[in-house]
C-alpha cells in the first residue's frame, strides 16, 4: 500500500467516522437518555473496518448492486466498512421497540447514517411473535444479517449468491410462529410490505421506494442443523433510468418502443431458496441454493450458489468456499441497444474462495480472505465502470476485515 493509498484510505475512514458520530451521535443521546431512566432498555452495535483491491482496472468490484463505485487495483475501505448502533426497548413481557442505524457506503456516494430498522414488536404468545415498521429483507437465508461481519465466517456474504438482493429493508409486517417439535423446532414467516431506497445504474439511480413485496419461509431446526425454503417476490413500480443512461453513453435516449421492450414497471421479479447451515464442535457449513426468475426483458433471470465450510482450531478457523451464478437472457434482443442494456444484467461465473478468522477476543474478529473470480469475458454484472473490450471474466480479490461487536 503506498502512502498515496494509505492517505486515500484515511481519508475514507475519517469521512465514514465523521458520517456516523454526525448522524449517530444524536441518536446515541437519545438513546442513552432512555437507558438511563429505564433498565428495560439495551444497547449494542456492530461494525466492520475493511481494506479490500483487486487484479485489474477493467472492472470495478462491489459487494452488492447498491453500491455506485466498487475497487480495482488500489487498496480501498469503502466497500466493507460499516458502523451500526441498535437499541431495543423491553417495554413489557409481550412489546418491544427497536431501531437500528447504519452508516455504510451508500447509493449516493455517502457513509450518510440511515435507519435500516425501526419496528414494534408483540409477541400475544411465546410461538407466536407480531412486527410492524421498517423490518430487514429476508429473501434469502442469513439475508438479514449481511451487514453484521462478526455474524458471519467470511469477510463477506458470497457474492455469486447475495448480488441479486439490493433490498435491506421494507415498510411493513410480518408475522412469525415457532411449534416446537419434541427437541426440534418447525418455524414459518410471513412478510408483506414495500421497498424503500435506490439502486445505482451508471450516474442514474433506479427509484425501487413503494415497490410491493411479500414472501416468506419454513425452517426446520434439527439439533446442529438448520434448513430452509424461501420465496419472497417484488413488483417494481418504476422503470430503470435507461434512457437517461443511455443519452449519456451512446447520445440519444429510449425510443417508445425500446422503452416498452425494456420496461420494468409492473414487472414481477420471484426469489426462490433453500438453505442448510451446519453449526456444532469444530466444524461450521452451508449450502445455499437461488433461483432468481425476472419479469423485464431489461434484466436476466439467474441460478446461483455456494458452498462454505470452516473449522476451528482453538481461536482461529481456516475456511474454504466455492460459488457460482449463470444467468440467462429469455427473450431476442429487440435491437443493438436493447442487446446492450440487457447484457449489463449478464453474469456468468465462479468463486473459490479461502480465507481465515481469528477470534482475537470476545466480541473481536481479524479475517483475511482470497477470492479467485472466473467466469466469460461476458460476465460484467453488477460490477462497476466496465471495459467490456479489455475484461477477460477473471480477477483476484483480497481482503482483510476488522469486524467487532458491543
Amino acid at each position: 500500500m503506498t502512502i498515496a493509498n494509505l492517505c486515500s484510505w484515511t481519508t475514507g475512514v475519517y469521512l465514514f467516522r465523521r458520517a456516523i458520530l454526525t448522524g449517530g451521535a444524536m441518536l446515541l443521546i437519545a438513546l442513552s437518555a432512555m437507558a438511563q431512566s429505564d433498565s428495560a432498555f439495551s444497547l449494542q452495535g456492530f461494525g466492520t473496518l475493511g481494506v479490500a483491491r483487486t487484479t485489474t482496472d477493467n472492472v470495478e468490484f462491489v459487494r452488492d448492486l447498491s453500491q455506485p463505485r466498487g475497487i480495482g487495483k488500489e487498496w480501498s475501505g469503502l466497500v466493507d466498512s460499516v458502523l451500526g448502533l441498535q437499541g431495543s426497548w423491553h417495554l413489557d413481557p409481550q412489546w418491544d421497540v427497536v431501531v437500528q442505524a447504519t452508516s455504510r457506503y451508500r447509493y449516493d456516494q455517502t457513509f450518510y447514517p440511515e435507519i435500516a430498522w425501526a419496528y414494534l414488536k408483540y409477541d400475544p404468545t411465546p410461538n407466536l411473535s407480531l412486527r410492524v415498521g421498517r423490518l430487514g429483507t429476508e429473501f434469502f437465508m442469513l439475508a438479514d444479517s449481511r451487514w453484521v461481519g462478526y455474524s458471519f465466517l467470511t469477510v463477506r456474504p458470497p457474492g455469486d449468491y447475495f448480488w441479486y438482493l439490493p433490498f435491506y429493508s421494507i415498510h411493513g409486517a410480518d408475522a412469525a410462529i415457532a411449534v416446537p417439535l419434541g427437541e426440534n423446532v418447525l418455524r414459518a414467516k410471513a412478510f408483506y410490505g414495500r421497498s424503500n431506497g435506490q439502486i445505482p445504474l451508471a450516474d442514474e439511480q433506479w427509484d425501487i421506494s413503494g415497490s410491493p413485496m411479500v414472501g416468506g419461509f419454513l425452517e426446520y431446526q434439527l439439533d446442529a442443523w438448520q434448513v430452509r425454503a424461501s420465496y419472497a417476490n417484488i413488483q417494481f413500480k418504476h422503470d430503470l433510468p435507461i434512457s437517461a443512461v443511455m443519452q449519456k453513453i451512446i447520445g440519444r435516449g429510449t425510443t417508445s418502443a425500446e422503452a416498452a421492450f425494456l420496461a420494468t414497471r409492473n414487472t414481477r421479479t420471484h426469489y426462490y431458496s433453500v438453505g442448510v447451515v451446519y453449526d456444532q464442535g469444530p466444524w461450521q457449513a452451508q449450502l445455499m441454493l437461488n433461483h432468481i426468475e425476472q419479469g423485464s426483458n431489461a434484466l436476466e433471470s439467474s441460478d446461483g450458489g455456494y458452498l462454505l465450510a470452516g473449522y476451528r482450531v482453538d481461536q482461529v478457523t481456516p475456511y474454504l468456499g466455492y460459488s457460482w451464478v449463470r444467468s440467462r437472457q429469455d427473450v431476442k434482443p429487440l435491437n443493438s441497444l436493447a442487446a446492450y442494456v440487457m447484457a449489463d444484467s449478464h453474469s456468468d461465473q465462479h468463486t473459490t474462495f479461502l480465507g481465515m478468522r481469528w477470534d482475537v477476543a470476545k466480541n473481536l474478529a481479524l479475517k483475511a480472505q482470497w477470492d479467485a473470480i472466473r467466469g466469460d469475458s461476458t460476465s460484467i454484472f453488477p460490477y462497476r465502470q466496465d471495459r467490456r473490450a479489455l475484461w477477460d471474466g477473471s480477477m483476484d480479490v483480497f481482503t482483510m476485515t476488522m469486524d467487532f461487536v458491543f
